[in-house]
């Protein structure tokens, strides 16, 4: 009697612990199903499934912990819905696009850097940046009025008063304070062109890169923010609007997207035709903010776009900036003239 006693207390004791396994395992498979199930169904959904959904590979972090919590509370269900979890994460993971060459023969090589320099308080290092890596194209989001100065000053003094060619002797910017200003500094000759109307600066041009014209965009939408989410998926779709109006001409779209591959809003820009040269070298993963993180943790937001029947990429390099949250991107890309 006395036993049976002792033994119902220690089995309830065993039957809460188990409970509140349970209850923690299904609420971290339900939050993370919601993300998972908006990416099957190519929707960017809700506040907080957008945000979410920009650290996709990071969701198997709480799927393995519900896994745990599933096998120590003997819930097999449990265990089954993080397995299934786990493998729909395995599979869009996986790189988004087609990774095809060009066949045309190669007419240029072009380097590219896209660096958000936030407010301007990394324009020193982009300088020391530049000077080293030498990029012929340089797409440089958030330079405000001082960060602009700046730039024309080091890079690309056409006044004639420090007595040397300018490195970068055109340029297309929107002027702005904060984060509204933007610019594309630029070896080859600039034609001027409409920029994308955005709350922040979105300037573009057409560069004459060895006799062949190529379409420079600046992207830098506005961030998913609770509450500002349509004006972020109207921006993304002015931007898929431009890539998708001329599929002639070979393009380059490069900035700050405040979206990764696993946005439906961004993968519809990519389905105009365009490539991500990150992707096209394998390091579609590597996070590019929050800087003080990567690469360990983040998600990768910045990027350099490129019509897929024009260009090939040859390598792509992640450098931290001091003074800003975001990682720049430099890659190396070849244009082929088209058969």
């Amino acid at each position: 009697m006395e036993s049976a006693t002792i033994e119902r207390p220690v089995v309830n004791a065993r039957r809460k612990t188990h409970g509140g396994k349970k209850a923690f395992a299904a609420l971290f498979l339900l939050g993370v199903s919601v993300v998972v199930g908006c990416r099957v169904l190519d929707v960017d959904a809700f506040t907080p499934v957008t945000q979410l959904l920009a650290f996709l590979p990071w969701l198997l972090a709480p799927t393995g912990l519900a896994l745990l919590l599933s096998l120590f509370a003997r819930w097999w269900i449990g265990l089954t819905w993080g397995v299934v979890l786990l493998g729909v994460l395995a599979w869009y993971i996986e790189p988004y696009g087609k990774t095809t060459e060009p066949g045309g023969t190669a007419l240029a090589q072009v380097r590219v850097m896209t660096s958000n320099v936030q407010f301007g308080w990394g324009t020193d290092a982009l300088v020391k940046a530049v000077r080293r890596d030498r990029p012929d194209i340089v797409f440089v989001e958030e330079c405000e009025l001082t960060c602009s100065a700046k730039l024309r000053d080091t890079l690309g003094d056409l006044s004639g008063k420090s007595g040397k060619s300018p490195a970068y002797p055109h340029r297309q910017a929107v002027e702005g304070y904060g984060s509204t200003g933007s610019v594309i500094l630029s070896r080859y000759p600039l034609k001027p062109a409409d920029p994308i109307p955005g709350t922040m600066g979105m300037p573009g041009a057409v560069a004459d890169i060895e006799g062949n014209p190529v379409r420079l965009q600046l992207a830098h939408p506005m961030p998913p923010l609770p509450g500002e989410l349509d004006t972020w998926r109207r921006e993304l779709g002015a931007l898929r609007a431009y890539a998708a109006k001329d599929t002639r001409t070979p393009t380059i779209l490069a900035g700050d997207f405040n979206a990764s591959q696993d946005h439906a809003a961004f993968r519809a820009i990519l389905d105009t035709g365009l490539s991500d040269a990150a992707r096209l070298v394998g390091q579609d993963r590597r996070p590019t903010w929050p800087s003080r993180t990567t690469p360990r943790i983040g998600t990768q937001i910045d990027h350099v776009l490129v019509s897929s029947k024009d260009f090939s990429a040859r390598e792509v390099r992640f450098q931290g900036l001091s003074g800003t949250d975001h990682n720049a991107v430099t890659v190396d890309v070849v244009l082929h003239g088209r058969r």
